[in-house]
């Protein structure tokens, strides 16, 4: 699938700075699941930014903004192929020893009541991983079907449902519950950024800016769970960041914090 993306971004920094320091996680690299065709990202002082790879194997950008007056945006575009594997990435060549990702942090967090029946469980690794995905979905009271989303740079996503009374989760606590599970099943887990397209021929709502999680399996490597869609992602996920969590795959971090980074627009078009 070719898909067509146009994202813009904003924060404010703090007034009377003498600078500040945005740290841009904005840029998709190409893999098993996806071909890199075009890609930019804009924003003032991008061209003396410096550009390396995390430990993470993120693309970074970290661009150095002296005097910043005012709002200033950040626009990323371009366009990528992708293929479906049915959620599975392989081993990324250049990523750190896959036992980081059973470290448990603050962020991901999960009661004992979500996973604690899987322990000890004679399923195959991926249909534990599958059944977590549902379980989560469940506890959490996932509606895939009636939940529109609109996320923002910190990796939160707010929803509204038309029929619900009762607040959705955000799409970051689904994936930090699915990824705390895993890590307390043994298996590690990892958060991941990108975008989904919307249907071909269809009528979705949830398309846009979007988070996943990604566990390992010892026989296929890293693959894919989407606790909000309840799917593995397909040739509809447009991979860009992963992290321990949220705050370490934020699109857009910035020192000195200031008013915060809104989501002007996420245009996902598949042509």
């Amino acid at each position: 699938m070719r898909i067509t993306i146009r994202h813009q971004m904003s924060f404010a920094p703090p007034a009377f700075s003498a600078h500040c320091v945005m740290h841009l996680l904005l840029t998709p690299v190409s893999g098993s699941t996806q071909t890199v065709e075009s890609w930019t990202v804009e924003v003032s002082g991008i061209d003396n930014a410096a550009v390396f790879t995390d430990a993470f194997g993120n693309k970074v950008h970290l661009v150095n903004q002296p005097k910043p007056e005012g709002p200033l945006v950040v626009t990323v575009s371009g366009t990528v192929e992708t293929k479906d594997q049915s959620g599975v990435l392989g081993r990324p060549r250049g990523e750190p020893v896959v036992a980081l990702y059973k470290r448990t942090n603050g962020t991901a967090k999960a009661p004992v009541t979500l996973y604690g029946k899987f322990r000890g469980s004679k399923d195959t690794r991926i249909d534990v991983l599958h059944a977590l995905m549902a379980r989560v979905g469940d506890t959490l009271g996932v509606d895939s079907e009636n939940t529109q989303s609109q996320m923002s740079a910190d990796g939160s996503q707010s929803q509204s449902q038309s029929q619900g009374s009762v607040a959705p989760p955000s799409t970051s606590d689904l994936v930090h519950r699915f990824i705390a599970g895993a890590r307390a099943l043994d298996i590690p887990a990892r958060y991941v950024t990108g975008y989904v397209a919307p249907e071909p021929d269809g009528d979705d709502d949830l398309v846009g800016f979007h988070a996943w999680a990604e566990a390992y399996d010892e026989a296929l490597g890293w693959i894919g769970f989407d606790p909000l869609l309840q799917i593995c992602p397909s040739d509809r996920h447009v991979r860009m960041a992963v992290g321990l969590d949220a705050l370490s795959a934020a699109p857009i971090r910035v020192v000195p914090v200031g008013e915060g980074v809104t989501m002007l627009d996420a245009s996902v078009t598949v042509s």
